[in-house]
């Protein structure tokens, strides 16, 4: 099965809370009520170092697919 790089996400448990799930590695949801990332994969020491300058990166991409998203439905 091929997936979207992008999968939106919610749950009623979490009212206020919209999830964003990237499907490719580095696997990670971020809800985007408090840009909290929350990773699927464990990572050596520079691998973490490398994370932390690109999960500005990943923040930015998952909120600009949210927001296409959110625009196709008003279309």
């Amino acid at each position: 099965m091929e997936l979207p790089k992008f999968i939106l996400g919610d749950n009623t448990d979490y009212p206020d809370s919209i999830f964003i799930i990237h499907t490719e590695f580095p696997r990670f949801i971020i809800d985007l009520k408090d840009d909290e990332v929350e990773w699927f994969e464990e990572f050596d020491q520079h691998d973490e170092k490398e994370l932390e300058t690109e999960t500005e990166n990943y923040i930015k991409l998952a909120t600009e697919f949210y927001d296409r998203e959110v625009a196709r439905y008003d279309d």
